[in-house]
Order: structure tokens, then C-alpha cells, then sequence
């Protein structure tokens, strides 16, 4: 286990207000001002795969972070004004961008189309993640405006081929509301023992990310130890519930095709501690008795990324299968399409490159699937 021993100083620079506060405070003056570290942190040949470095602000986290891990350590960038977020990433596929997207819990359509500069604070925070976890050594071009890291000498010691070199997010969760931060640690955790991220290291003066990152260890720079050992995410406890259409309202802006919703939808809410956080709702499949589909669902920005949505789907799938129903889900959204291929509760019933085109029994405002990849499931029950 190595030993990060590091000391960092300042000039002192006297001036009269510098010797007001010394004489006020009883502050000694030298000519510089020290400060020293010494903790232990784990190997990088070893066998972790999240990590966390916590403490109040001063106890010396960045700079431990920065010592151990040197040009791991991302540096945020600026993002151009004129440009979708989805076309900062010109040199990585559109699908590994989306992939990245949504394993941080930024499963918006709506947003990835909007500059970086009117995204709210969760969401810009999900972009400085997925820059950091997917840009690598020069992955996002010049012409993106966003400058890659640099490339120099590898960290000594050097991972291993098996254990690829961590990426350090300094500040974490720092500017964002405390459940966008459980959300995004969710996601993360999910993201890199999927194995679709890196290894990952969270540098932070908030303690409530630990249990949500699931990390395998933790250094707390307020007493220097080091603590190894898997935590547990909380059981998130949802509630779900039958509501009108009037719920829709604040989800609406938010789902990737259209803020409609028909007027005869069999609606749900789900609420977290109280609070709104996905809506889903269903409609007769045509020509079909006793056969539903799912119209909508949205998990609300601030808390994509957790298994919110896919568990709404679930629940509400299965209350219909209680009533006699048949359900289905046609998607084009990959997260919820490798989800519910992954899971024994869907069964995939049908793919179209193309979508599907419907006839005049449809509405005018029937928006169809014309021109998207999709796939069909039909809900099996556990």
C-alpha cells in the first residue's frame, strides 16, 4: 500500500493589513506558509474499481489527489456557446456519446441539443462527467473547443494492463442539489462495474456520495485514514400512484419525442420521500382486447441515472399484468432498450430499423415511429 507524502507552501506577502490581522488573530508570521500530508492509498495494480477522497474544505484533498495521481486528475474546460453538447464529442461515435450520456444518469434528448452554457447545474455537471470519463488523451478534437488532456508520462506507478489508469474528478458534486449528486453517484457506480466507464475516484467535501458511489474505499483527509471495504447503496423506496393528467405537466418538456399526452392515458406518478420524480402512462394497443402499451415515461433530470425509470416500468407493467392485461414498451432510447433486453421481466418481440409507419386509424397528432430504430418488448412477469 503506497504512502503519498506531500508539502506545499506560499509566500507570506506582508502588507499593513496582513500585520493588522496577525496582531488582531495572534496569527504568527513566517516568510512562507507549510502545510504537509502523509496518507495511505491503494495500489493501482489493485483490484478496485471506485474510490473516494473526502474531507471538509482545506484538509488537503486536491492536493493528495494531484500528488498520487498527477495527469489523472481532470481538468475542467471551458464549453463553447455556440454548439449542442452532443457535437463537443466529434471524435467519438454519436452511439458511444449517447452510451455515455446515459450511464451518467444524462438521459435527456431534449438537452444534449442545447449548448452547455443554458443546461441547468446538474446537467452541466453530467457533461464535465462525461467529458472526464469518456474524452480520454485527445479524444475531443480541436475544433470542439473543449481542449483534451494532456498526454505526458503515466503515473508511477504504472496500472497494469488489467487495471487501466483511473479517472480523478476534483470537486465532485459540488455545485449540485444533494439528490442530483446521489443520482449521478448511481449512475457512475452502475456505469464502471457495468463496465461501460473507468475506474473512478471522487475527490469531495460531501460525506452523503460514499454509500451512492458504492465505493470500494475511502480516504477521509479530516483524520488521514484510509477505510477499504464495498458500501452499500440505501434501498431507494418509491411510491407509485394512480393520477390525472395534470401530473404531465412538469415531465412534459422533458420526454425525447413529444409534451402531448392523450387525453384517455391510464397515468402513474412516482414520488421519492414525497417528491415527483417519474411519470409513466399507458394506452389501449388498437384492434387489441386487453392489450396496453406504455405512451410515456420520463424520470425527472435531477434524478436519471439510479434505476428510477426502469423500476416505474416494471411496477406499472406489473399492476396491469395483475388486471388481465398484456403490456408492451416500443423504444428507441438505448439505455432502456439494453435494460429491458438484459431483464427476464421483458422479452423482445419485434425490431424495426426503420419504425413502424401506421395507418388513418391513428390520430392527426399521432406522432409514429417512422424513420427511428426501435424495439418492441412485451412484459413477461417475474
Amino acid at each position: 500500500m503506497p504512502r503519498v507524502d506531500v508539502s506545499v507552501s506560499c509566500p507570506v506577502f506582508e502588507s499593513f493589513r496582513v500585520q493588522q490581522v496577525a496582531g488582531m488573530f495572534d496569527v504568527p508570521l513566517e516568510a512562507q506558509s507549510h502545510e504537509s500530508f502523509s496518507v495511505e492509498l491503494p495500489e493501482l495494480e489493485e483490484p478496485w474499481e471506485v474510490g473516494l477522497i473526502v474531507g471538509p474544505s482545506g484538509s488537503g484533498k486536491s492536493t493528495v489527489a494531484r500528488a498520487a495521481y498527477r495527469e489523472q486528475l481532470y481538468q475542467r474546460a471551458d464549453w463553447p456557446t455556440d454548439r449542442a453538447v452532443i457535437d463537443c464529442f466529434e471524435h467519438l461515435p454519436i452511439e458511444r456519446v449517447v452510451e455515455l450520456f446515459t450511464a451518467v444518469g444524462f438521459s435527456s434528448p431534449p438537452s444534449w441539443v442545447k449548448p452547455y452554457a443554458v443546461l441547468s447545474n446538474g446537467e452541466q455537471f453530467r457533461c464535465d462527467l462525461v467529458s472526464a470519463l469518456g474524452a480520454g488523451c485527445g479524444a475531443l478534437g480541436a475544433s470542439s473547443q473543449i481542449p483534451a488532456r494532456t498526454c505526458s508520462e503515466p503515473v508511477k506507478p504504472a496500472p497494469s494492463a488489467h487495471q487501466p489508469a483511473p479517472i480523478i474528478f476534483d470537486e465532485f458534486t459540488s455545485v449540485v442539489d444533494r439528490n442530483v449528486a446521489k443520482a449521478c453517484s448511481t449512475a457512475i457506480a452502475k456505469g464502471v462495474r457495468r463496465g461501460s466507464l473507468p475506474r473512478f475516484v471522487a475527490v469531495t467535501c460531501h460525506y452523503d456520495v460514499a454509500e451512492w458511489l458504492e465505493a470500494d474505499w475511502v480516504l477521509d483527509m479530516a483524520t488521514g485514514t484510509l477505510t477499504r471495504r464495498r458500501l452499500r447503496r440505501p434501498r431507494l423506496e418509491l411510491a407509485i400512484h394512480r393520477c390525472g393528467l395534470a401530473a404531465w405537466e412538469p415531465f412534459a418538456r422533458h420526454h425525447y419525442l413529444s409534451g402531448s399526452l392523450n387525453r384517455v392515458a391510464r397515468c402513474y406518478l412516482a414520488t421519492w420521500s414525497g417528491v415527483p420524480v417519474a411519470f409513466a402512462a399507458t394506452l389501449p394497443v388498437i384492434g387489441r382486447r386487453a392489450h396496453r402499451r406504455f405512451t410515456r415515461l420520463v424520470t425527472l433530470p435531477d434524478f436519471q441515472g439510479m434505476g428510477i425509470g426502469t423500476r416505474v416500468l416494471a411496477e406499472v407493467a406489473s399492476l396491469h399484468r395483475e388486471l388481465g392485461h398484456r403490456v408492451n414498451i416500443t423504444s428507441s432510447h438505448p439505455s432502456l432498450i439494453r435494460h429491458c433486453r438484459s431483464s427476464s421481466l421483458w422479452k423482445a418481440v419485434s425490431v424495426n430499423k426503420l419504425g413502424r409507419r401506421h395507418g388513418s386509424r391513428i390520430s392527426a397528432g399521432y406522432r409514429s415511429s417512422a424513420g427511428r430504430a426501435v424495439v418492441s418488448f412485451e412484459y413477461q412477469g417475474s
